[in-house]
């Protein structure tokens, strides 16, 4: 029969997949390893069966024994496919910004699913990683996968992925584009296809903007499962150890409306539904096929299914309220309520750590320029434009002011010691007259203007009354 025993024996032997290049395939030719037709429906579930194993192998885990894991969610699907089959209890750890597909899938699978705030300094107790270790070490029989430095994660890549590809090409494989995440899939993949090719094939990663990884400055990105994010409050930037940046050639930066919407085309125009970091190494290898020439041979490793995140990258409300959709032109937008000079001028903001003291004056010259004395607020540092995550609350003068009168805080208490509710926002693209009419009705006095998850203005309603061609703006003072 052709069947099989186990659904382990579903993990991996993916196919690759001809993929085909806007306005024609003039350069190299570009095949997409399809990882999430794997049976957890990821890249990771060959690094969760390879850890697990390793680990049965060297007594860690024993039988009945309780797997724990912090994760983006991939690896947690695969570790909670891998437990049930083998009967381990699986408690996975995941940030409230995973998408809500992939805590549903942990669950039905079985998995205990534990959520923490995401957006914390690396040294925070409650960050996924510190409450992962945490649990396990508190758990009887309890194991740590910890992805991130466990060397059975790159090397289930370099003895499945690597292999496949290298067969699956006739060894005609030029180029890797992959992903960075925990740095598993491209060091075991681009190891293996180096040896095998004697040193010829490149290994390129695929990289969020603003990911460290490729050089960025560490801030949030909409990219689920890839990238490095820093916290400006973490003390230690360390990197996993899954991770061999010597197997690495080169790291393209990709910013997030290029990943959202290349796997938005992708699905639409070829009926490949995958996810954010999918988009991203697409992206990447979109360009590294034009600049590699007609000779060339370009796989790509898309991770996962774009069903983990229907309710993100595939929902245009999602995409039009952070940004990444420009909306209809024929209609007055919010972004048209920003005055030239806001798109490129310092997002008025205050960060954190600014005193109280700093705060009120800063407040006080807004007022008697006759502006709102509303700022947002968050960990972003000063002369940044921060992202719609960063923005996490807000401060009016009336409340500040009544706050030092009444004994609660003091001049030199930093500012996030007395937070406010975050201001709404808005996409760009989104209808003015909708936005409008939500502040109107929440009696909200203003609003941060979004595009591609950056602040890039504060409006008010005034400003969403967008006139005629021929009649004056008014004064926004």
């Amino acid at each position: 029969m052709d069947a099989h025993e186990s659904v382990l024996d579903l993990i991996g032997r993916t196919p690759l997949v001809r993929v085909r290049m806007p306005g024609g395939d003039r350069g190299a030719a570009v095949y997409a390893k399809l990882e999430y037709l794997s049976v957890g429906g990821s890249v990771k579930d060959r690094i969760a069966a390879n850890m697990v194993q390793q680990a049965e192998r060297d007594g860690l885990l024993r039988p009945g024994g309780t797997i724990v894991e912090a994760t983006s969610g991939n690896t947690g699907i695969g570790i909670a496919v891998v437990a049930a089959e083998k009967g381990y209890r699986a408690v996975v750890v995941v940030s409230d910004r995973v998408s809500s597909e992939k805590t549903a899938t942990l669950r039905a699978l079985g998995a205990e699913v534990v959520v923490r705030p995401a957006g914390l300094p690396r040294e925070h107790p409650d960050h996924p990683v510190n409450t992962a270790a945490r649990i396990a070490a508190e758990t009887p029989d309890g194991w740590l996968a910890d992805q991130y430095d466990n060397p059975a994660n790159p090397e289930a890549h370099y003895l499945g992925t690597g292999p496949e590809i290298w067969r699956q090409t006739d060894g005609r494989i030029t180029h890797l584009v992959s992903c960075i995440g925990t740095g598993g899939t491209i060091s075991g993949t681009g190891r293996y296809l180096k040896e095998a090719s004697d040193g010829r094939v490149r290994v390129i990663g695929a990289d969020p903007a603003s990911s460290v990884y490729a050089g960025g400055d560490g801030s949030p990105y909409f990219i689920e499962a890839a990238g490095h994010f820093r916290h400006p409050d973490t003390l230690a930037d360390t990197w996993p150890k899954s991770y061999h940046q010597d197997v690495v050639d080169r790291v393209l930066p990709v910013a997030d409306r290029d990943a959202l919407l290349t796997l938005r085309q992708l699905a639409r125009e070829q009926g490949l539904l995958v996810g954010g970091s999918s988009g991203t190494a697409l992206a990447a290898a979109r360009q590294v096929a034009t600049e590699a020439g007609p000779d060339a041979v370009v796989v790509v490793i898309l991770p996962d299914s774009g069903r983990q995140y229907l309710s993100k990258y595939f929902d245009d409300t999602w995409m039009l309220r952070l940004g990444f959709l420009d909306g209809d032109p024929s209609h007055p937008r919010v972004g048209d309520a920003v005055p030239t000079d806001d798109h490129t001028a310092p997002l008025p903001y205050l960060n954190t750590h600014t005193t109280v003291g700093d705060a009120l004056a800063t407040l006080r010259t807004l007022a008697e320029a006759g502006r709102p004395a509303v700022l947002p607020t968050g960990p972003c540092p000063d002369g940044r434009r921060p992202t719609a995550p960063e923005l996490t609350g807000s401060v009016t003068l009336p409340d500040l002011e009544g706050t030092l009168r009444a004994g609660r805080a003091t001049p030199t208490d930093p500012l996030g010691s007395h937070p406010g509710p975050p201001l709404p926002h808005f996409g760009h693209g989104e209808a003015a007259d909708t936005a409008l009419t939500q502040l109107t009705t929440q009696g909200t006095e203003i609003a941060v203007v979004l595009r591609d998850g950056r602040a890039m203005s504060l409006v008010r309603p005034a400003d969403l009354r967008i006139p005629s061609p021929t009649t004056p703006r008014p004064d926004r003072n």
